[in-house]
């Protein structure tokens, strides 16, 4: 059954650049472990869906994004594998990750231990040897630019590591929906100004989010 985790909350720096897989033999029981990257609780439930083995013995699996959380022992005893799946994800500082690790059962029994350090272990593992992006906490602005000024803008855009999210039009030129890092805003604000000669202002939307 799978169980949320609440009231915590970690700050991880890191989640993968691409799917990865790792296989490990343990007591001629094999494990198959693959990870995602992911964006939405949705995304996680889809990827746990496409790679679980209906033939295997189980298909546990943990996931973690931001202070969301979810995991599944699938069968296995209460706390051997989910739990320790997600304190691997956690323990590699992952963020928006998806894990499952598919076990086929080799007729020996791993005990409760076994199981946990198996499943903890190898997610592990697999997390260690994959590609791996850092996660940059970014504040989200908008500002409205005149066309005449719009494409040394976004020219100069890459300079704060600000990545445009949204672009609207209107008659005068275009409102952009930016991400930025909180340090950037001052000096972004500045260049505006002054390319715009006061015209074109950086207002702060929201919390930080990590984009």
């Amino acid at each position: 059954m799978a169980s949320p985790l609440t009231g915590r909350c970690f700050a991880m720096p890191f989640t993968l650049a691409e799917p990865c897989e790792y296989q490990e033999l343990i007591h001629k029981s094999r494990f198959l472990v693959r990870a995602a990257p992911i964006q939405t609780p949705e995304q996680a439930q889809a990827f746990i869906q496409a790679v679980s083995d209906p033939g295997a013995t189980h298909n546990c699996w943990a996931w973690k994004l931001g202070q969301q959380y979810r995991f599944s022992d699938d069968g296995e005893p209460g706390g051997t594998a989910g739990r320790p799946m997600l304190s691997a994800i956690e323990g590699q500082d992952c963020d928006r990750v998806v894990a499952v690790v598919t076990r086929w059962f080799g007729g020996i029994k791993l005990g409760t231990g076994g199981l946990a350090r198996a499943y903890g272990g190898t997610t592990a593992k697999c997390l260690q040897q994959a590609g791996r992006i850092e996660l940059v906490t970014r504040s989200r602005c908008r500002t409205h630019c005149r066309f005449a000024e719009l494409a040394l803008v976004k020219a100069r855009l890459a300079e704060f590591e600000a990545l445009v999210e949204d672009e609207s039009y209107d008659a005068e030129g275009a409102s952009l929906l930016l991400a930025l890092p909180r340090q950037q805003i001052a000096p972004l604000a500045r260049l505006l100004a002054d390319i715009s000669r006061g015209r074109s202002q950086l207002e702060p939307l929201d919390d930080p989010q990590k984009v």
